[in-house]
Order: C-alpha cells, then structure tokens, then sequence
C-alpha cells in the first residue's frame, strides 16, 4: 500500500512509519523538519515540506498517489499553545484543510488523524470513552476538535472516511535505539525526568501534590510508542477494509501517578535526582485514563509493553544514546 504521511520524521510519526516499512508498504513522509528529524526516517521517502505551501503539498500528494494518509503533523505544547493560540489554530486547523482540501482534489479518500485525550479537557467520568463530553480547556485540544468536527462533516459530503486516534500519553523509545524522543526542549514527564538523571536539569518538578488522588499527584495512562505505532497499523487495516470512518482512544486502561512515575525513573537509572514539589499548572485534570475496549474491540489491538519500567527503560537507553555528536 502506498501511505502518505505528515510529521513521518517527529517521535509518533518516525515510530509508525518504521512500522509500517517493516511491514512492506510504500512511504512518502513529508515533514518540514521543524520539529522533526530526517535521521529518524527509517523506511520510505522523505519530501521536506510545509502543509501551508498548498500547492507544493498537492503537487507532491498527485505525484505520489496514495491510497491513505496518515497526519501526525501538528503542533502539541499544552502551555505553548495557551500562549500562541494563532499558531496552533493556523498550523493544527488552517494547515489540516489545506491537506483535507488536497487529498480531496486529488482522489485520497482514506485518513488516520493524530488526534488526543486534550479534547476531553477535565473528564467527569474515569476511564474516559469515546462518548464522553469534548470540553477542551486549552487551544491545543480545542483545535484538535475543530479538526475532528471537518471529518465527521467532510465524511458526510464525500465518499471520505477516517480514523480520529485519541492519544493519552505516549513515552519510551524504539527497543532497538535508532529513533526516540529528541525535541530541543523535552516537556513530557518520563523524559524530562531522565533528562533530570543525566544532570541535563538541576531538578524535576512536580506540579501540585495535593489533588484527590491516592499520593496527592496527578495520574495519567502511559502507552510505549511501540504499541501506539501498532495501533496505527492495526487503524489502517481496519479502515481500508471498509469498515467506516471511527473514533478511537489509545492508552492502556489504567494509570500511574507522578510520584510514582518519579519512583519508578529512580529505579531504572539508578539515580536519586533531585525533585522539586510545587503549585499546581491550571488545568491539569486529576486523572486521565482511556477506555480503550472500541479500539481493542474493533481492531484486534492488544498491548505487547504494558509495564512501566519497560516503558522507561527504552527511553532510557535512547536519552544515554542520544548524544549530539552521534547525530
């Protein structure tokens, strides 16, 4: 099969496309590099292009004639997007119609959306499903259900189906150490607690200790790339069957919370750094955590690397290889 895929050279998407590769298929990845690395390309061809330069987009989705797309490219900071909402509505919704409005001139029925948990905002129900509420509380999450509203209207007016897939939260790296997390300022907590233990940061911190959860600290659901990249595999299959466009949640159906994330990091490196507890960040919900059984359900999908340390050991191994000259 022939993929198109955007944001192919970032974290996610250089995981999905090693996948896919391994498994055979034909890959065009295009990515402007912003973010993204050409060395984290494993398989497929790398094109160097915006998604706001439509005609080079639609030049080069004709050229290539793919029979999916899958869209990863986007941009994800919480924090950044509150303080630059125009740049997340321009790059995440703005830059998705100009895909949207090129797949659809150009005969490309078939899309997996990167989408995330950020549209539930602060769910009232945990495990979160498919069906709860979409009250997002930041402009990152709001634009992601802008975009997940022009699927559902576009699958509607067109012979046009979709995946919308609702990240929790991804870590690790690949078990092999080619390809890992290597944004130039690390915010997801596993890495940015490794980063701590190898003396990249004076100290970790913890923001807010006293919400209503067992040790005070917020919980989340932690799913290894490597099995989200499956997801996505398994996503695929199941849309280009003919099974209809859908919406699905990924992560593995139970959680940890911060403090033990810190413990369990300690444990792995071997490192007792030094963390930091303070107020907490407006907004973060006290736990999040996907019902995923329509994803399992529907696909097939089960997780190979359910098992935290497992999860930072990778990313471990990956930030103590992860060294500038090397790349």
């Amino acid at each position: 099969m022939r993929i198109f895929v955007t944001g192919g050279a970032g974290y996610i998407g250089s995981h999905v496309v090693k996948a896919l590769g391994s498994l055979g298929h034909e890959i065009l990845v295009y990515d402007n590099l912003s973010t993204g690395h050409s060395w984290a390309v494993l398989y497929g061809r790398l094109v160097q292009g915006d998604l706001a330069n439509a005609p080079f987009l639609e030049a080069t989705l004709a050229a290539f004639r793919p029979e999916a797309v899958i869209h990863f490219a986007a941009s994800i900071q919480v924090e950044e997007s509150v303080r630059e909402p125009l740049n997340y509505y321009g790059n995440n919704v703005a830059n998705t119609l100009n895909l949207l409005a090129a797949m659809d001139r150009c005969g490309v029925r078939n899309l997996v959306y990167s989408s995330t948990a950020a549209v539930y905002g602060i769910p009232e129900t945990i495990p979160v499903s498919e069906t709860a509420p979409l009250s997002p509380i930041n402009p990152y999450g709001a634009s992601k259900v802008m975009v997940e509203g022009i699927l559902r209207d576009l699958a509607k007016a067109r012979p046009f189906c979709y995946i919308a897939l609702r990240y929790f939260n991804v870590a690790g790296a690949d078990p092999e150490c080619r390809i890992g997390q290597a944004y130039a300022e690390a915010t997801h907590l596993i890495t940015r607690a490794l980063k701590t233990a190898k003396g990249e940061y004076e100290s970790l911190s913890i923001y807010g200790t006293d919400y209503p959860t067992p040790d005070g600290t917020c919980i989340r659901d932690y799913i290894h790339v490597n099995d989200l990249a499956d997801v996505h595999v398994r996503a695929l299959e199941h849309l280009m069957a003919g099974n209809g466009s859908d919406v699905m949640n990924c992560g593995y159906g139970h959680g940890f919370s911060v403090k033990e994330v810190v413990a369990a990091a300690k444990r792995v490196t071997g490192i007792d750094f030094p963390v930091l507890e303070t107020d907490r960040r407006a907004g973060d919900p006290p736990a999040l955590i996907a019902d995923s059984a329509r994803l399992r359900n529907k696909t097939g999908w089960a997780p190979r690397h359910d098992d935290l340390e497992f999860i930072i050991r990778t990313a471990w191994e990956w930030e103590k290889g992860n060294r500038k000259e090397n790349r």
